[in-house]
């Protein structure tokens, strides 16, 4: 069991570390200087493939042979594919398919 005083050290330690991972990149790459091509690379590959692996965790369960055979699933795929073509907004593709996916959920199955 720890003392009060290892536990107030560790909340402080906590909240340093995380302040540091958040102020850091405004450290490294102030506002006055343009980033890396290798960052700005990343920010550009990134969402996609953050929802590229948000996509394949969603569907790597899904039984194609039984009902409702993925229908709630794919819908929800083409959906957030269009949104994310369509407005190039992480947030509002996944929002959109999770509700597409939801909705048919709810009133069809």
């Amino acid at each position: 069991m720890m003392t009060s005083s290892q536990v107030y050290i560790t909340i402080a330690l906590i909240t340093l570390v995380t302040a540091l991972i958040r102020f850091l990149p405004f450290i490294i790459f102030p506002a006055n200087r343009k980033p890396p091509l290798f960052i700005q690379y990343l920010g550009t590959v990134l969402p996609m493939a953050a929802i590229s692996l948000l996509v394949v965790y969603a569907l790597k369960d899904t039984v194609f042979l039984t009902s409702p055979h993925g229908i709630p699933q794919i819908c929800a795929v083409i959906a957030l594919f269009f949104v994310h073509k369509w407005k190039r907004n992480t947030l509002l593709s996944i929002a959109t398919g999770t509700f597409v996916y939801m909705f048919i959920i709810q009133v069809f199955f």
